[in-house]
C-alpha cells in the first residue's frame, strides 16, 4: 500500500499568496533579555530591520503562508551571531532548519544591497574634517581619513580554484579588506578576495586604491601596517626607526591603527559565524562573502543604534597569516618625502 507523502516547499513558505504569514513568533511575546541572548540584538533595533529590509523579503508571488520578514530576520540574526543553524532555533520561531537557510540567504541579500548606503566614506567637508578630528584625539596623528587592514574569514574548500583561497597557514579562507573610522564604523569592506592573496596584492587591486588615486578623497590618508607598501595616500611605520621623531610617528601610528584591529574582533565576537568557532562558513567563496558583508552592514547599523562598538567580549578567532613585511617599504619618493614632512611637522 503507498503511503503518501507530505513535501513541504520552501519557497511555499517563504513568499506566500495574499502574504498570508506563518507568525508562530512574536516579538512581543519575549524579553528583551531572550531577544539578546538568542539573537544577539535588542528589540528596537530588529524593529528597524524589519521596517528597513521589509519590503525586500515580503516579495509577492502565487504561493501560500509565507514566513514573515521578522521572522525571517530572527532566522538571519541568529545564525549570524551564533554561528549555527541550531533545530532549538528554528524551533522557536517556528521553522525547519531548511527554512532558516533560506531566510539567511533573503536577509544576506537583501542587506548585501543596502551595503553602499551604510559603509562609505563621508563627502562633506564638516564630516571629513570631524573625522580627522576624531583620529587626532586618539594619539596626535594628523590628516586620517581610515585606518585600514586585512582579516581572513575561513570558509569551506571550494568546489573550483581551490588553491587560490588557501592562505599562508594552509586553510581556505576570504581575505577581507576593510577601512573604519576612530569609532569603529567600517568606511570601506571588501570581502570578495582570495585567502591566498597577501594584503599587499589584495589592496593593489581594490577599489580602495582606486578611490584614493583619483584623488577621489583628497587632504588626507589613510593608516596601514607594514604589510603595505607606502603611498602618498596610505601611510606606513617606518621599519627600523632611529631618531626619537621616528620613535614617536610609530608610536602613535601604532595607537591610532589598532582602532581597526578592536574592529575586527569586535565584528567577531558580535557575528559567531565569522570567528571559526562554530567551524568554517559552510558556502560558497561567493555566498561567504555576501554573509561577511552582511555583518559588516549590521554592525555598522548596530553603531548607528548606540550598540557600544566596544562592549562585545573579546573572543577566541581564526589565527590570522603573517605577512612578510621585509619586503613592503616603498620606493615612491613621493610618499617617503610626505611621511618624512609628517615626521619633522608633526613629531619632531
Amino acid at each position: 500500500m503507498a503511503v503518501p507523502i507530505a513535501v513541504l516547499d520552501c519557497d511555499l513558505l517563504l513568499y506566500g499568496r495574499g502574504h498570508r504569514t506563518l507568525d508562530r513568533f512574536k516579538l512581543e511575546d519575549v524579553t528583551d533579555e531572550y531577544l539578546v541572548s538568542t539573537y544577539g540584538f535588542p528589540r528596537q533595533f530588529i524593529y528597524y530591520l524589519v521596517d528597513l529590509l521589509g519590503a525586500s523579503l515580503s516579495r509577492p508571488t502565487q504561493r501560500s503562508r509565507a514566513i514573515s520578514p521578522e521572522t525571517q530576520i530572527l532566522a538571519a540574526l541568529g545564525f549570524y551571531t551564533s554561528g549555527s543553524f541550531q533545530t532549538r532555533m528554528g524551533d522557536a520561531i517556528g521553522i525547519s532548519q531548511a527554512s532558516m537557510s533560506r531566510c539567511v540567504a533573503n536577509v544576506t541579500e537583501a542587506l548585501v544591497e543596502r551595503a553602499p548606503q551604510f559603509i562609505h566614506f563621508p563627502e562633506d567637508e564638516a564630516t571629513v574634517q570631524s573625522l580627522k578630528d576624531d583620529f587626532y584625539g586618539l594619539a596626535g596623528m594628523p590628516g586620517v581619513l581610515g585606518v585600514v587592514d586585512c582579516t581572513h574569514v575561513a570558509i569551506k574548500a571550494p568546489n573550483a580554484e581551490d588553491l587560490s583561497y588557501v592562505n599562508r597557514k594552509g586553510l581556505h579562507s576570504l581575505n577581507c579588506l576593510m577601512v573604519c573610522d576612530a569609532r569603529g564604523v567600517l568606511l570601506s569592506a571588501e570581502t570578495h578576495w582570495p585567502g591566498s592573496l597577501p594584503d599587499c596584492m589584495v589592496l593593489q587591486q581594490a577599489a580602495l586604491t582606486s578611490q584614493f588615486e583619483s584623488q577621489l578623497h583628497k587632504d588626507g590618508w589613510l593608516l596601514g601596517d607594514s604589510s603595505f607598501f607606502l603611498r602618498t595616500w596610505l601611510m606606513t611605520p617606518l621599519h627600523i626607526p632611529e631618531t626619537p621623531a621616528e620613535y614617536r610617528y610609530n608610536m602613535a601610528h601604532s595607537a591610532t591603527h589598532n582602532v581597526i584591529e578592536r574592529t575586527f574582533r569586535t565584528i567577531r565576537s558580535r557575528f559567531r559565524c565569522l570567528d571559526g568557532s562554530k567551524g568554517t562558513l559552510q558556502y560558497s567563496p561567493e555566498k561567504s562573502s555576501h554573509i561577511i558583508l552582511a555583518c559588516c552592514v549590521l554592525h555598522n547599523i548596530s553603531l548607528e543604534h548606540g550598540l557600544d562598538v566596544w562592549s562585545s567580549p573579546a573572543t577566541s578567532h581564526m589565527e590570522q597569516p603573517e605577512e612578510e613585511y621585509e619586503q613592503m617599504e616603498s620606493m615612491d619618493s613621493e610618499a617617503c618625502r610626505i611621511r618624512q614632512e609628517l615626521l619633522l611637522t608633526h613629531f619632531s
